[in-house]
This record gives structure tokens, C-alpha cells and sequence, in this order.
């Protein structure tokens, strides 16, 4: 379900979240989408003789859980991305399930935008991503 929040009824604190475990088809498609075929993401071979042992999620496609929360939960319809910053803390392994949070942490009214602190963080509790995006909402 998508829900839009009016700008006027968000709020300092507001926050959403979004899971989703993260398959191998997941890392195929996104592959597929984005033309990343880092073998670090497709080469089980290649990727066990590296600092991970084994194949890791692309960062990107673990960022768009990010997009999901504000494209559907908070704020939602209408949302119009300006701006995200992303610091990838931790790989993401085939199997992790990720959990995606938003925090308003300001409003500009007469700009109708909205910063969010952004959080992803595996089923262990380990910052994988984190960030600030910037939002228009009308």
C-alpha cells in the first residue's frame, strides 16, 4: 500500500521503515537493470578469493530499500528526491535481510523539503548504510 502524507502533517521525528531480504535473484536483476556486473556481486569464485569470502549485494540496490520507504511510506505519493548522501558502512551478503529507516529531521516550509537521516541495518542490528536525503513534497 503507498500512502501520502501531506507535507503540512509531517513532523520533526516522523519516522518509517521498509525490510526486504535480499536474494540472488535480487542481485541478478539489479545487475541486469544497471549493467553492474562486478564479479564481486556474480562470480562466486572470484568473489571467494576476496576480503568477503563470497559475493556481496551491489550498495545501490540495498540504497533503494532507502527509496521505497520515501516513495511509499513517509512522505510517499508525490515525493520528488533532490538530493542523498550515502556512506556504506558494511557489505551486504546474498541472504541478509535489511531493514531501511527514515528520520525527518527538518523541514523547509518555504521550500516544501524535508531532510531525512537515512539508516540501513542488517537482521544483526549492523549499519550497512547511512545517509540524508533531501525531499520536495508539495
Amino acid at each position: 500500500m503507498i500512502r501520502e502524507v501531506k507535507f503540512a502533517d509531517i513532523a520533526i521525528g516522523d519516522t518509517a521503515s521498509f525490510s526486504k531480504t535480499i536474494t540472488e535473484h535480487d542481485v541478478y536483476a539489479f545487475a541486469g537493470l544497471s549493467g553492474n556486473f562486478n564479479p564481486v556481486h556474480v562470480d562466486e569464485e572470484f568473489a571467494r578469493n576476496t576480503r568477503f569470502k563470497g559475493r556481496i549485494a551491489h550498495g545501490l540496490l540495498a540504497a533503494g530499500l532507502i527509496s521505497a520507504v520515501i516513495g511509499t511510506a513517509l512522505p510517499g505519493a508525490n515525493a520528488i528526491y533532490l538530493a542523498q548522501e550515502l556512506v556504506f558502512k558494511s557489505p551486504v551478503m546474498f541472504g541478509d535481510t535489511l531493514t531501511a529507516t527514515v528520520e525527518v529531521i527538518e523541514k523547509i516550509e518555504a521550500k516544501k523539503r524535508i531532510i531525512f537521516k537515512t539508516l540501513v541495518t542488517n537482521q544483526s542490528g549492523v549499519v550497512v548504510i547511512e545517509g540524508k536525503d533531501t525531499i520536495y513534497k508539495e
